[in-house]
């Protein structure tokens, strides 16, 4: 069957299929499925199939998204379709396309609707909307998952192969698990905002839905780009997703930290997932989670939900029945914090992040459960705040920390409900999330969706140019450090670890984040310095020598087996009153020592 986007592009390509075929299968799948809830509002089918049939005229090989079905969740505009937020007494008419959908538009892709979710994108349930409960697919009395309900759920039962959802606080992530497809949170500012309507501004991503990760990144790459018209946007440049590198640090936390909240179930799971990641080569590093747990209490407990409040404010005074009963409770909240409170709370954060740097030192990425459960429609309207609260154990920190997420289905439950696992990283690892995690998802041999459809064999990876430009890196850059992500963004993947020629001395550099310095001595009266060697093509390298900043710069080092490569040193001057830390053989050694003293 023809279901994934990179198979609905394929036959569209090759004639099998036209792009008009694909939209009227879609919204024949739509009343086939029969649930009101899932769509808050659908194109006219006339005015997309018109669309579609126009794409014939154009290059189908410029087309990354040629012909294919999206869904939009209804806080992000669509030309010509209201915007609700799920709230009647907001709708409003855009002017035009946010990026990100203007973008999809540019790459062929044909919108079919806005789907439901939780008001105001205020929830992790999928409940808390005037237009209905989205049912899930996959097992009918479980929730959806929110807020991305709809999203979620018309990719998981086949209505769409791709669509649109946001993530604040585990928005893109949860209803993934739930519906045992792909959720892709990216790096704040790599997918541009304008034309969302926030929940919290600081916070917020637009987020993908697919059955694979494949097919989530070509969406990401169609939409990513430094945006003018959102001053949150950032220029992330997005790598090239490269082969699993040969040193995969992996953080799991620390025992006894996961909380499952009585679901064995889940636990057992998790520890399934990861015995799998050891047997895909990973190094498993155990880390401490309550800085992270202390981070996510912040985002319900501390000054971000006045965002929120002002995201609603007039309507809350004008007309406060028109919202969501739970949403009104959580949100008023807001009107009561103090600027004293929200500078304290931002102190505090700025405090967690340099603690959460500091043990991505270590690690390529973490692994978390998705969510540490799962629950009934019923049970979650019996209790809808301490419930919503449990299933953003693993989700709320991510944004505040700045961090990228990749959700994937990891196994289904005996009771027939689906488990995942969530990848996390610093902004600017998408492109590792994303190579891992499609192997991840490939070992685990899992149907995809709730249509149980088999994975299809991963693609080869295009090969390593054979142009690229081995780097020796000893410092921040090494993989796991504050500033690996650099690399991942530049398309860069790593050779193998190494050791200098005796003829080298390393310092400890005042500087943020912390960084050494490495400067050549008279040979042999120096140390031999542990280092990794990476490969950027010509084009990253320049970008990465342009970018040093002084006292640091590219020269030719020479290794312990004789070979000699360009890579970081130092310039003399700047060792004056620096550490000398070669004893320690290399940056990591020293900075292990540092954390544990």
């Amino acid at each position: 069957m023809i279901e994934t986007v990179a198979e609905i592009v394929a036959a569209h390509r090759d004639g099998t299929m036209t792009p008009a075929q694909t939209v009227a299968r879609s919204f024949q799948r739509i009343r086939d499925h029969g649930d009101p809830a899932v769509f808050i509002s659908l194109r006219e089918e006339k005015e997309a199939l018109a669309e579609a049939a126009a794409l014939t005229g154009k290059n189908a090989a410029h087309l990354p998204l040629y012909g294919v079905p999206v869904a939009v969740k209804d806080n992000i505009d669509v030309l010509g379709m209201p915007t609700t937020a799920a709230c009647p007494a907001f709708s409003y008419m855009p002017a035009h396309d946010a990026t990100a959908v203007a973008r999809l538009r540019e790459a062929g892709a044909i919108i079919i609707g806005k789907t439901n979710l939780d008001q105001f994108a205020t929830g992790l349930v999928g409940v808390r909307s005037p237009y209905g409960i989205p049912r899930n697919p996959v097992r009918d009395d479980l929730i959806p998952g929110g807020s991305s309900s709809g999203s979620a759920v018309a990719v998981s039962a086949g209505l769409v192969p791709l669509a649109l959802g946001t993530d604040t606080a585990g928005s893109g992530r949860v209803p993934a698990m739930l519906n045992n497809i792909v959720g892709l949170k990216p790096s704040l500012g790599l997918l541009s905002t304008a034309g969302l309507v926030p929940a919290c501004r600081t916070l917020d991503c637009i987020s993908v839905f697919t059955l694979t990760v494949d097919d989530a990144v070509t969406a990401l790459k169609v939409m990513a780009g430094l945006d003018g018209a959102d001053p949150f946007s950032r220029d992330r440049p997005l790598a090239e997703m490269a082969d699993v590198p040969a040193k995969l640090r992996l953080g799991i936390p620390r025992k006894g930290q996961l909380i499952f909240f009585g679901d064995r179930q889940s636990e057992q799971l998790y520890a399934e997932a990861i015995e799998r990641w050891a047997g895909l080569g990973a190094t498993l590093v155990e880390f401490d989670l309550e800085p992270f747990y202390e981070t996510a209490r912040l985002l319900y407990e501390g000054p971000w939900v006045a965002e929120r409040y002002l995201v609603i404010r007039d309507l809350l005074a004008s007309s406060p029945d028109a919202i969501h009963p739970v949403t009104r409770e959580i949100t008023t909240a807001g009107a009561r914090l103090t600027a004293a409170e929200t500078f304290a709370a931002l102190y505090r954060l700025q405090t967690l992040r340099r603690i959460a740097e500091r043990a991505f030192a270590s690690m390529d990425a973490i692994v978390v459960p998705t969510a540490p459960t799962v629950y009934s429609t019923a049970q979650v309207l019996a209790n809808p705040i301490e419930l919503n609260s449990r299933l953003g154990t693993y989700t709320n920190f991510v944004n505040l920390l700045d961090l990228c997420g990749l959700a994937l289905p990891s196994a289904m439950r005996s009771d027939g409900a689906p488990f995942g696992i969530t990848l996390l990283a610093p902004a600017g690892r998408d492109a590792l999330l994303a190579s891992i995690g499609r192997v991840f998802h490939a070992d685990t041999k899992l149907p995809i969706g709730a249509k149980a459809l088999p994975q299809s064999p991963l693609v080869s990876l295009p090969p390593p140019s054979s142009e690229d430009i081995p780097i020796a890196v000893v410092g921040a850059h090494l993989s796991g450090m504050a500033l690996n992500g650099e690399f991942h963004a530049l398309g860069g993947r790593l050779i193998e670890e190494a050791t200098t020629a005796p003829d080298y001395r390393l310092y400890a550099l005042d500087a943020t984040p912390p960084k050494p310095g490495m400067l050549r001595v008279e040979a042999g009266a120096g140390s031999s310095i542990k280092l990794e060697l990476w490969a950027l093509s010509s084009a990253s390298f320049g970008k990465l020598v342009a970018a040093i900043p002084p006292p640091l710069s590219i020269g030719t080092i020479r290794l312990s087996d004789g070979r000699e490569v360009k890579g970081f040193i130092v310039e003399a001057a700047a060792i004056d009153g620096a550490r000398d830390i070669s004893a320690f053989g290399g940056w990591r050694a020293f900075v292990a020592e540092t954390a544990a003293a």
